[in-house]
């Protein structure tokens, strides 16, 4: 749940993950002075808590919204060759913070999306074992064709809980009309 700038919090029901994600936002500091990994400095300012309190009221709702939407846009392009929506799973349930689909051609979906007034984002431009810190970390480098092919395939669409029905079907009939060759 994000706040104002970069502020949010994590939500989990597994002691160990919070015990883990309570030491990342202090540098991995268990006790003063000792740190057994490294984290960050993560400590929230009041006003940034006092956003996320006020939005944590509706994050549920929010949550069911843009299930509602996920599954609107997985069904609407559940039978396109050229794009390939989110895996969805009874053993997880997902947020939708992004709907990153695979799309052919993706380049030109994104332009002709703006033309028609539908943002879009590439929220994974790049792999992270071609990333800078694999370098300065002196990891080996890697050969994956596959990670570089889906990252140059993947953009995000439209997903938020303001998100009307009617938006959330123009976005989804303007990649249709894309892949059909325009209006």
């Amino acid at each position: 749940l994000g706040a104002f700038g970069d502020a949010g919090f994590c939500v989990t029901d597994h002691p160990e993950v919070a015990e883990r994600i309570d030491l990342l936002r202090v540098h991995g500091q268990k006790v003063k002075n000792r740190h057994l990994f490294y984290g960050f400095n993560s400590r929230l300012d009041e006003l940034q808590a006092v956003v996320l309190r006020i939005r944590l009221r509706s994050l549920d709702e929010e949550n069911r919204r843009r299930r509602k939407i996920a599954r609107f846009y997985s069904e609407a392009f559940s039978f396109m060759e050229e794009v390939l929506p989110p895996p969805d799973s009874e053993e997880r349930l997902s947020v939708y913070h992004r709907y990153v689909i695979r799309a052919k051609d993706r380049d030109r979906l994104i332009s002709f999306l703006a033309e028609k007034g539908v943002g879009t984002g590439i929220h994974y431009p790049q792999p992270l074992h071609l990333q800078e810190a694999w370098e300065r970390e002196r990891f080996e480098r890697y050969h994956l064709p596959i990670s570089e092919r889906v990252s140059s395939q993947i953009l995000s669409l439209p997903i938020y809980p303001e998100l009307t029905d009617g938006e959330a079907e123009y976005v989804a009939e303007k990649v249709k009309e894309f892949y059909r060759g325009g209006p």
